[in-house]
């Protein structure tokens, strides 16, 4: 290794970290950086132990893998780490970005919320076409049943953003603890809730979930909110239910959603293409994270957000 340091790669968007601009941040010394955007590899490729990538940026991950062959460390700004997981080395550590996206996401799943609930789409399109469409009366969050499936730290920040609102919040996990139900209780809270709202990550268990019975089981007119990954839910079956309950989903199956899908014209359906976590809160957050995982790995100290 170049100078006994370990060789860092730091994505554009926080480049400053490298030279210590970022409120006074000084990098440890036995770390060097280097900037890569995600075009092509420079030839240091082979030196680089840590690793941070652009956000939202597609690589081809085995290609990339089999250069960095001194590689230990992955650090993903994004909360899912599904599309990376299955091409990682053995021995390199993965952490993912825990945190980084929590007020931004929730701060959207409530307007999300909103605007399917107070149907504000159709205002929307009214203004467009210069029609005054008034209407006495539409659902309020107040008084209504939020079921938050999926209760990491995202749902957490929900739960706590939705309780000014005067709503009933129902936190259902993978399994139960204290004041959360365990998955295996669905059945039983679903058509109790007026909105629900995924949040899990997608994997074996995940994917699929909210199918044909799950959605069975939602009374009508209940809103399904998915910020999650559009696998999550079966947009078959979505489709079938024909309007009989509302959705506003930011991620969809497939992605991104190609012209003439249904779902773009599906009745009471919102779409937005997947933007929840994009906001100004982002890079604080990963500028933080980023140097509390630099200063930890030049330590040799235990790393947050581990994905094991």
């Amino acid at each position: 290794m170049h100078d006994d340091t370990s060789l860092v790669w730091l994505p554009l968007d926080v480049a400053e970290l490298a030279v210590g601009s970022a409120a006074g941040y000084r990098p440890p010394h036995s770390l060097r950086f280097e900037v890569y955007d995600g075009g092509e590899p420079p030839g240091s490729i082979a030196d680089v132990v840590f690793w941070s990538p652009m956000y939202d940026t597609r690589h081809d991950w085995d290609a990339l893998f089999a250069q960095m062959t001194s590689l230990r460390v992955v650090q993903l700004p994004s909360a899912g780490y599904e599309h990376v997981e299955p091409h990682l080395p053995a021995g390199v550590t993965l952490c993912n970005g825990r945190g980084l996206h929590d007020a931004a996401t929730a701060e959207w799943v409530v307007a999300l919320v909103l605007a399917g609930l107070r149907d504000l789409p159709s205002y929307v399109h009214a203004q467009g076409e210069q029609r005054w469409t008034h209407r006495t009366q539409s659902t309020s969050l107040a008084d209504s049943t939020v079921l938050i499936l999926g209760y990491g730290s995202i749902g957490q920040a929900l739960h706590r953003r939705l309780e000014p609102f005067e709503c009933t919040v129902v936190p259902v996990a993978s399994r139960a603890r204290d004041g959360v139900h365990g998955v295996a209780a669905l059945e039983q809270l679903l058509p109790g809730a007026d909105v629900v709202v995924v949040l899990t990550p997608l994997n074996e268990q995940t994917r699929g979930l909210v199918d044909a019975a799950f959605l069975a089981r939602m009374r009508d007119g209940a809103l399904l909110v998915n910020v999650a990954r559009g696998g999550v839910v079966d947009t078959a079956a979505l489709l079938a239910e024909g309007g009989r309950i509302r959705a506003a989903l930011d991620v969809t199956d497939p992605e991104p959603l190609p012209p003439g899908h249904p779902l773009w014209t599906a009745p009471d359906v919102l779409v937005t293409p997947h933007v929840a976590g994009g906001t100004t809160a982002l890079l604080p957050r990963l500028r933080a994270l980023l140097r509390a995982q630099l200063d930890r790995f030049a330590a040799g100290r235990e790393l947050l957000n581990r994905v094991d």
